[in-house]
């Protein structure tokens, strides 16, 4: 594949950053110069070579410096990583999926190799070599989740299906944009996405909820969920809001560009074969404003998508203090022009 690992922070001196082909590869979420909340999903099947649609677990130049950052999360909060224990058939579920699916996606980077359950696993980018029996836990270092979340970048939610509804009953989530696995767990859908404005009264969940209790083997579906953040944080949970809080606070018109990250979340669903469980990815991307507008097109329509956004969309999004600044500093990059339909950056 050729990709180039960086060796980079997400926190402390914060040396992230995307390469040129990285910026032409995010997935900029507005199709159009406006946004309201809604469902958005679509099957996640491969599309644009090269794109981060192109595979089922995309792997990038972040890669091995995200998964360092997870270890770090982990070694302060092991509470980061909770399955309920009869979510362990899940986590077997979700480990042969994601080694299947790197093996096959990425031969150059990893391999699997199977002789009945006696499984043979090597991860190169991370100089992972371990031989294990599946379904037995004493053969791995940690539980089948935890084990290959560790070594996959996103957030996991694991969420068994009963009552007609789902339930967060095991997660990794060291990647999160304000919300809790140690605070959600055990919750079903309704109860963990109660703080999202205008989506319930919109009927949006009930509509979500329908969708991915039907989700069959084999079809999964993807969709694209936002957010604005001040430095690169991966790690912006409420349990750490005290460190990344204040953050918010030194925003000026002089660092807007290198600070202010628009932050995308690829979700995607995949129904598990065994246990019928449902695991929810959530890859996040981060990108700087210097970065953003060197795509022309997104510069324009993000200062558009920001300056026509509902107030509590504002607010929810974790901005509306410093919009009025944002606001300031994309207008330099919008001239009013028309922008071309779709996410995708205009031919160069």
């Amino acid at each position: 594949m050729g990709i180039n690992f960086k060796d980079e922070t997400f926190r402390d001196d914060f040396t992230f950053f995307n390469s040129p082909e990285q910026i032409r590869r995010f997935p900029f979420p507005f199709h159009e110069d406006s946004y309201m909340y809604s469902v958005n999903m679509e099957p996640h099947t491969p599309v644009v070579p090269g794109s981060v649609y192109e595979n089922r677990f995309d792997v990038d130049e972040h890669y091995v410096s995200e998964m360092r950052d997870r270890a770090l999360v982990l070694a302060e909060d092991p509470l980061r990583c909770q399955s309920l224990p009869h979510m362990t058939l899940a986590g077997w579920d979700l480990l042969e999926l994601i080694m299947e699916a790197k093996s096959e996606d990425y031969p150059d980077l990893f391999s699997l190799t199977r002789d009945g359950n006696n499984w043979h696993w090597i991860n190169k980018p991370m100089g992972i070599d371990q031989k294990f029996v599946f379904m037995d836990e004493a053969t791995l270092p940690y539980g089948p989740m935890e084990y290959i979340t560790r070594q996959t970048q996103g957030d996991f939610a694991v969420l068994d299906q009963r009552d007609d509804n789902l339930w967060m009953d095991a997660g990794m989530v060291t990647t999160q944009a304000d919300w809790s696995l140690d605070f959600d767990i055990g919750m079903n859908f309704f109860e963990w996405h109660a703080p999202v404005p205008k989506a319930h009264e919109m009927g949006i969940f009930v509509r979500a909820l329908k969708f991915l209790l039907n989700i069959q083997q084999g079809a999964p579906a993807r969709r694209l969920n936002w957010t604005m953040t001040v430095n690169p944080l991966l790690d912006t949970s409420p349990e750490n809001y005290h460190k990344w809080g204040v953050q918010k606070k030194g925003l000026t018109l002089e660092n807007m560009g290198q600070k202010m990250h628009l932050r995308v979340e690829l979700q995607t669903f995949f129904r598990l074969p065994r246990s019928n469980a449902l695991v929810f990815p959530i890859r996040a991307y981060l990108i700087k404003m210097d970065e953003l507008v060197t795509v022309p097109k997104w510069g324009r329509r993000f200062h558009r998508v920001l300056r026509d956004l509902p107030e509590e969309l504002a607010t929810y999004k974790g901005f509306i203090d410093n919009r009025p600044k944002i606001l300031e500093w994309l207008s330099k990059y919008d001239d009013g022009t028309p922008t071309s339909p779709g996410v995708w950056a205009d031919p160069v």
